[in-house]
């Protein structure tokens, strides 16, 4: 992944974390898909890292095939459940400039990762967030989805005044040096995860970039509504407990803006990683 353009400057890089449970049945053709896709048309270096957290079918199986079949693709696996924990992993440990995660079912369009990344590659946004109630969004779901995600999002307006529009898109970006400072203050390890870093990002004045998604709703999504709904209706508590007694301002590193403009397409570098080797990226000279 450490690439340099034509003047010798280092090329700035992006991995991409797909957390799964359990997606022995979509894995290979999802991450099929998407590494044919940023192989095409993303231009920048990038890895794909499959986290596997703790998974009881044949999802490691295929994980470890796909990075015997695929150059850019790597994985990882988690004894203990849960896609919050699996991305703090990853993404604590990841040397990528920017890390970046979306779910394996691939319900976001992918011509929208650029438009993600490219702030946090350039320095002028800290996280990115894809949003799924933008009016310029072009959103296929049903209206109890729907309606579950506006009143989740308009309690965080009113309960932990979030001026981000859409905390639980599985769509994000952020800084990896950024992610680093705000990690150790993240403690939710499930689907609350997403809402407890973007909203200590705006705690701390960090720019939250937001990108208009096309997102068409998965109808095998096994999440528990319900039960999610009240891990977040605690997770909100304990924040504004958390924002009351100040707990959640931290020392965190600033924007420098460095532009970089895509090069022309070059073929990426393949590291000899392990599939199961947690150092996911060399550290670029």
């Amino acid at each position: 992944m450490s690439e340099t353009n034509a003047g010798g400057v280092r090329r700035r890089s992006v991995e991409v974390v797909v957390p799964v449970h359990n997606e022995a049945h979509v894995l290979a053709d999802s991450v099929g898909r998407l590494h044919a896709y940023l192989e095409e048309s993303f231009p920048f270096p990038f890895r794909i890292t499959v986290a596997d957290n703790a998974s009881t079918d044949g999802t490691w199986a295929e994980a470890t095939d796909l990075t015997l079949r695929l150059p850019h693709v790597h994985a990882v696996h988690l004894a203990a459940k849960g896609r919050g924990r699996a991305l703090k992993q990853v993404w604590s440990e990841s040397t990528a400039d920017v890390v970046a995660y979306m779910d394996v079912d691939l319900s976001t369009g992918l011509e929208g990762f650029l438009p993600l990344v490219a702030p946090l590659l350039s320095g002028h946004s800290d996280l990115a967030v894809g949003t799924r109630l933008h009016r310029q969004s072009d959103v296929v779901r049903g209206p109890k989805r729907e309606f579950i995600s506006r009143s989740y999002n308009l309690l965080l307006k009113a309960g932990l005044g979030a001026r981000f529009s859409d905390a639980q898109c599985g769509f994000k970006a952020v800084r990896t040096d950024v992610f680093r400072a705000l990690a150790p203050h993240i403690e939710d390890t499930a689907w609350f995860f997403d809402t407890e870093l973007l909203v200590l990002a705006q705690r701390n004045r960090l720019r939250i970039h937001e990108v208009p998604v096309d997102w068409t709703d998965d109808p095998d999504s096994r999440v528990d509504i319900v039960r999610t709904a009240l891990d977040d209706l605690k997770g909100m508590r304990r924040m504004l407990r958390g924002t009351l007694t100040g707990r959640t301002r931290i020392a965190v590193p600033r924007r420098t803006s460095t532009p970089q403009v895509p090069a022309a397409r070059t073929t990426h570098a393949s590291l000899p990683v392990g599939a199961n080797d947690s150092h996911l990226l060399e550290h670029a000279s």
